[in-house]
């Protein structure tokens, strides 16, 4: 049961909020600025690839790593040579997670390890396997770590992971906790700035950080429920199962993410997928008994002593359309056919990188929120 009063209470969100996850939302830009300083300051900036890599593998633990790969892949476009490397297995003796290179990986090829830990040894032993194949290497990882130690002593390229600035030494949370994203995302996109797979320069990144504060003000637990996108989603996600469908390049990967926090930070399960296709993939889904019509039991039952029943609820996450095409008409006749509530949010006018920090940033919130709120 979610307490909406707690919502509006930015003393009881700040003692329920033990894991500083609110914190973490706000400090989103400021993080993307430390992260831009500390990856100047590694040299990624005086960069001169010659060439194009042929393949970027991304190798790192968990969600944190399967969300930057994502991310880096959409924005690279058609084609993007950006492929996530899955853990190959645990080492039986330290119970750790391992990792392998591709037979193919050589020197024309990028190898990135993200990751908000440090200290896996099966990256290490990637790294290391990497650097005898000839492959470039690049890490972003918390400093004085074993990894940190790995790489750089194999003249490889490493990035200081930005926690935050008034606290270097503070620990992360959960991997879909607000800043541990960008903390691993920001120096990735300057680097691949640097080869031409996307475009992300110091400018850009600057005005990810100027929406990320922007976000914060508006989504922050001093702005009451009325008035704020984040706490308004969360109040209307309680009891209810998340249809997350997502319009533009941006929000693909806003969406999917949304769910991974969402599962990881309230336990809530969520689905996702884009349109138009999501419209045929949860057509049965709205259909079903997770309607918001549907109740198979008797109408005139006591229901007090029940819990709410769960029923769908769609969010509808949409960039701006190119061209001005867009499923979205369809999308709302087809929940709200089925008596299904629709949430909907679409970013500011800006940039790609700018939408997506936008759409990141209010469903991070919101995922919190949610998780605050029903004392997950």
């Amino acid at each position: 049961m979610l307490d909406e009063s707690l919502l509006d209470s930015p003393q009881g969100l700040a003692q329920a909020d033990r894991r500083a996850l609110l914190r973490g939302a706000a400090e989103a830009g400021a993080r993307v600025r430390t992260a831009v300083r500390y990856a100047a300051e590694a040299g990624v900036n005086d960069l001169e690839p010659d060439g194009r890599p042929r393949a970027v593998l991304i190798a790192g633990p968990g969600a944190a790593a399967t969300q930057t790969a994502d991310l880096l892949g959409t924005l690279a476009g058609a084609g993007s040579p950006v492929t996530r490397l899955a853990p190959t297995g645990v080492a039986p003796a330290a119970g750790a997670l391992r990792w392998e290179l591709p037979g193919w990986a050589g020197s024309v090829d990028l190898l990135l390890i993200a990751t908000p830990d440090g200290t896996e040894p099966g990256l290490s032993l990637l790294a290391e396997q990497a650097y005898r194949r000839g492959c470039t290497v690049v890490a972003v990882a918390p400093a004085r770590t074993p990894l940190a130690e790995t790489v750089n002593g194999s003249h490889s390229l490493f990035v200081p992971m930005a926690t935050a600035p008034y606290d270097p030494d503070q620990p992360l949370a959960a991997a879909s906790a607000p800043g541990v994203l960008w903390a691993l995302l920001t120096p990735l996109l300057a680097l691949l700035d640097r080869t031409g797979l996307l475009s992300a320069p110091p400018e850009v990144l600057e005005t990810i950080a100027d929406r990320l504060d922007a976000i914060a003000e508006r989504c922050g637990p001093a702005t009451a429920t009325y008035s704020n996108p984040a706490k308004t989603l969360a109040a209307e996600l309680a009891d209810a199962l998340p249809v997350v469908w997502t319009e533009g390049v941006s929000a693909g990967p806003a969406g999917r993410r949304f769910a991974a926090a969402l599962a990881e930070l309230s336990g809530t399960p969520a689905v996702v997928a884009e349109l138009p296709e999501a419209l045929a993939a949860h057509s049965a889904l709205l259909a079903g008994p997770l309607a918001a019509g549907a109740d198979p039991g008797d109408f005139f039952r006591d229901r007090v002593e029940e819990p709410p029943a769960l029923h769908a609820r769609v969010v509808l996450l949409r960039d701006r359309p190119i061209g001005g095409i867009t499923a979205a008409p369809a999308a709302r006749e087809l929940a709200l056919t089925h008596d299904t509530p629709i949430s909907e949010l679409e970013p500011e006018a800006g940039g790609e990188l700018e939408s997506l920090a936008e759409l990141i940033a209010v469903t991070d919130f919101a995922a919190v929120y949610l998780a605050l709120a029903s004392g997950a």
